[in-house]
């Protein structure tokens, strides 16, 4: 009898495999990559067409022996890796790493590890596509140019082991954008007036809001503008001027892309990007279900495609009229086309059976699988369903020239609604109006209720709105969001505290640097461009070292004009006149993990530091001493006072000498202006001027 052997990528997929195909078969795993560029060097030979040079990764010669062993003992073997580029190129180098033969040798693919979905790839087996394997081996040569190139030169200036990355470079400068842009944001003074209306026959009162006049919204900027409005209503009487009732319509949500799926667990769950991957692998590979086996619950994770194949949309349909009415079942779906090209021709995130409920599973798996199926299961339960529909009622009150407004919304039908709302969505309140309203309604002012606010910052990132992102723009693909963030996070450019990112000193100083000797690589659009390039390398329009010829003359220009300029900036340690107490040195500033710090320079026998308060020459405005700058436990800068904690002074903004000529307040730097620190002063001037 014919001998077959499978080689999957990890142990837990073996387990799964194995368990759905006969004893001619063989599973084993090749545990990830066997073949990578080498660490010590480029590992691209510049001078022979940019020619990869592959080696056997460290501690995988064991794996590849064991695995010959068994290709020797097989008539066929079938390359089972993931779906996707990287899948691809992990076949391609196994084929070369086991020196496979042609005739011997075939890949196979699926979406989804059960009996079924493995069985059908046996059946319809083919050639490695070199057009998938060749759009990887571009991303990793790029990648590789612009860290082993551009690395040593950050070295060099920060003196420390500091690293770029093509992707890595344009996540950290979209953080650090978004933070000059909240550091210069101006908050503006805005009023909203409600009018508390009793209702002639009904206890609850009706709250209107201020709108404008019927022709045009108006917005109340200050306090003056307000009273000029109170003063014109005080006696007015409150009529219903308009009532208008119209039906709208909430359309189901699209299942879960890679994308989306990390958004919402981040929402929904409280998951960062990379526990979603995790735990999302987890239940592709396989689950051991009770009296049922091993067996992958969910589909491919790494997806940016909303497609759902016909069976499983038809098998859905059939699930949802049957357990929740007829009326509920959507008739059919297309997947939304965005425009772009929906890479890897994956489906979309989904369950590989829709019969499997959370609550059958529920015993099988952990805490956290459990909450990520669930959520994966109920978003594709919902994508197959009919839309919810409202009533929706919108109500004017004219006060003199004025109309207020009050809209509300009551539910005629739960459609998807009935399995799933979305995170952000839950926290909305149906409102629902007070009685029987309509135009004879007499109503009587018992309050107005006005509140000054003021406009808020643009939000600081978080994962899931990095994640988003990065989609938007086109940077990276569904495999590279996690990591992306993951190094981010663990260079400490950025900290995350209560699930905001924020750049650190040393991501401040990274930024910098890249912006000003290499834009082009921190450039969105060129990053973008670059994913289209690779779009078209996968898709056979492009010859990979074409793409390769073209980027590296210009990266190596960059390189060598940014080592010129940083040979005319001298880099020496800073000495300061702070004493060591071990052994009487002056103390110099040097680079850590998370910023600055001071450290004896009589390394290694002395061995003392301590952290280093950079003076910004201003007093402290709560008792006079010197504001140092100062960093949280996770390296996020503030400034505060040198007395701390006896003084508990601290400010997230840079303080000014400068009083406030309104209040008398302290001041703060925002951008190119400088603003009251109190913000109900809201005094505000250039900082120009200032400095003239």
């Amino acid at each position: 009898m014919a001998h077959y052997l499978v080689i999957v990528e990890s142990p837990a997929k073996v387990k799964t495999i194995k368990k759905f195909l006969g004893s001619n078969y063989t599973v084993a795993a090749s545990q990830g990559h066997v073949r990578d560029l080498p660490k010590s060097s480029l590992g691209v030979d510049i001078e022979h067409d940019y020619e990869p040079k592959y080696i056997t990764i460290r501690g995988k010669g064991d794996i590849l022996a064991s695995l010959r062993k068994e290709v020797k003992k097989s008539d066929k073997v079938f390359l089972a890796t993931d779906p996707d580029r990287e899948g691809e190129a992990i076949s391609w180098h196994l084929a070369a790493a086991l020196k496979l033969d042609e005739k011997k040798m075939r890949r196979i693919t699926f979406n989804e590890i059960t009996k079924n979905a493995v069985k059908a790839s046996l059946k319809a087996p083919r050639d490695i596509d070199m057009n998938l394997v060749d759009a990887q081996q571009a991303r990793r040569v790029l990648d590789r140019m612009v860290g082993y190139m551009i690395s040593p030169l950050l070295w060099a200036k920060v003196k420390r082991g500091l690293s770029a990355g093509r992707v890595q470079s344009v996540a950290l400068r979209l953080v650090a954008d978004r933070e000059e842009e909240i550091n210069a944001f101006i908050p503006d003074e805005y009023w909203t007036l409600d009018a508390v209306l009793k209702i002639k026959g009904e206890k609850r009162p009706l709250v209107a809001r201020f709108y404008g006049t019927d022709k045009k919204k108006i917005t109340i900027h200050s306090e003056n503008e307000l009273n000029d409005i109170l003063h014109k209503i005080e006696n007015a009487d409150f009529k219903i001027t308009d009532i208008k009732t119209t039906e709208r319509i909430r359309k189901a949500p699209l299942p879960f892309t890679t994308s989306t799926l990390q958004q919402e667990a981040a929402k929904a769950l409280n998951f960062g990007t990379q526990k979603t991957m995790r735990i999302a692998q987890q239940l592709y590979e396989g689950i051991d279900i009770k009296g049922n086996g091993t067996v992958g619950v969910i589909t491919y994770l790494r997806t940016d495609s909303t497609r759902i194949a016909d069976e499983a949309d038809a098998v859905a349909r059939e699930y949802i009229s049957a357990n929740y009415g007829n009326e509920y079942a959507a008739a059919r779906h297309e997947a939304s086309s965005s425009g772009k090209k929906i890479q890897d021709a994956h489906e979309a995130i989904r369950p590989t059976d829709i019969t499997r409920t959370p609550a059958s599973l529920k015993d099988s798996l952990t805490r956290d699988q459990f909450r990520l199926y669930q959520l994966i299961w109920k978003r594709f339960a919902a994508s197959r369903m009919n839309p919810a529909r409202y009533e929706a009622t919108s109500v004017r009150i004219g006060a003199e020239e004025y109309c207020f407004t009050v809209s509300a919304s009551k539910l005629l039908f739960d459609g998807f609604r009935s399995v799933y709302t979305e995170a952000d969505e839950e926290k909305e309140e149906s409102n629902v109006l007070v009685g029987n309203l309509s135009m004879d309604s007499v109503l009587t002012k018992e309050e107005l209720d006005p509140k000054q606010h003021f406009t808020q910052p643009p939000a600081h990132y978080t994962e899931a709105s990095l994640v988003k992102a990065l989609e938007e723009l086109g940077i990276g693909r569904p495999s590279t969001y996690a990591p992306t963030i993951s190094i981010i996070l663990g260079r400490r450019y950025v900290t995350k505290e209560a699930k905001n990112l924020y750049l650190t000193e040393i991501g401040e100083v990274v930024n910098n640097m890249m912006k000003q000797s290499f834009p082009s690589i921190v450039d969105v659009n060129f990053t973008a461009n670059m994913e289209g390039l690779l779009d078209m390398v996968e898709e056979g329009k492009v010859e990979w070292k074409e793409i390769i010829r073209n980027f590296y003359p210009d990266l190596e220009d960059a390189v060598k004009k940014a080592e010129k300029e940083l040979e005319t900036v001298k880099i020496e340690d800073e000495v300061t006149d702070v004493i060591c107490e071990e052994c009487g040195r002056n103390m110099v500033i040097k680079y850590g993990p998370h910023g600055k710090f001071l450290a004896c320079p009589g390394f290694p026998e002395c061995r003392n530091t301590k952290p280093y308060l950079e003076k910004i020459g201003v007093p402290c405005p709560v008792c006079g001493k010197d504001v140092v700058i100062r960093k949280t436990k996770k390296g996020r800068r503030y400034y505060g006072c040198e007395d701390n904690p006896e003084c508990e002074f601290m400010s997230w903004q840079k303080p000014s000498r400068e009083k406030c000529p309104e209040c008398g307040g302290y001041m703060v730097e925002k951008g190119n202006k400088l603003v009251c620190a109190n913000e109900k002063c809201g005094y505000v001037t250039s900082l120009d001027k200032k400095k003239e």
